[in-house]
């Protein structure tokens, strides 16, 4: 494969994180008044703590496979943190430390400290991980009484994977939709 094609395979890969990060901001944003303190059952972690474990095992897999990028101290895995703004920031100081972590070594072709052969595989899991808990949040505000509906979810979430282009994805994040 040549090296423009690899680049272009590489962008793309990135642009399916940036979207992951959208769709888990968005998703941040459409939670009800109440819904990051809920909890499926008592010793379950609430809303909020799901997305502070999220941002958290980003950076520990950055600790991890590619510690000259890790900046600063490991976050609280499951912080109770209800301030919005803080959790977005969180979520997107992680992103930015994953992408980082995989265009490095992917560029390099050094491989990962720890985990997979393939910084590629350390993108999956990131995203297979989120999507899990993402359906985790969606059925702990439903069985709470805080349902998110499909029509609420569907163009903040889905619609961000379905867009055909980076412009569109970044249109969409910087619009919040």
């Amino acid at each position: 494969m040549s090296r423009s094609r690899d680049a272009a395979m590489l962008e793309t890969l990135l642009d399916s994180w940036d979207r992951n990060n959208t769709i888990l901001l968005n998703l941040l944003r459409i939670v009800p008044e109440g819904g990051l303190e809920a909890r499926l059952v008592p010793d379950s972690p609430s809303v909020a703590e799901l997305f502070s474990h999220m941002s958290y095992v980003r950076l520990a897999f950055v600790y991890e496979n590619a510690p000259e990028l890790a900046n600063g101290p490991l976050p609280e895995e499951y912080a109770n943190e209800l301030n919005r703004d803080r959790i977005a920031r969180s979520l997107d100081e992680s992103a930015k430390a994953v992408r980082e972590a995989v265009r490095s070594r992917v560029e390099s072709g050094q491989p990962l400290n720890l985990h997979y052969d393939h910084p590629i595989h350390f993108m999956q899991h990131m995203i297979w991980h989120e999507g899990y808990h993402h359906g985790q949040i969606k059925l702990t505000l439903k069985a709470t009484g805080r349902p998110i509906t499909d029509r609420q979810a569907g163009r903040p979430t889905w619609g961000v994977w379905m867009l055909k282009t980076r412009e569109e994805a970044a249109a969409a994040d910087a619009g919040r939709s």
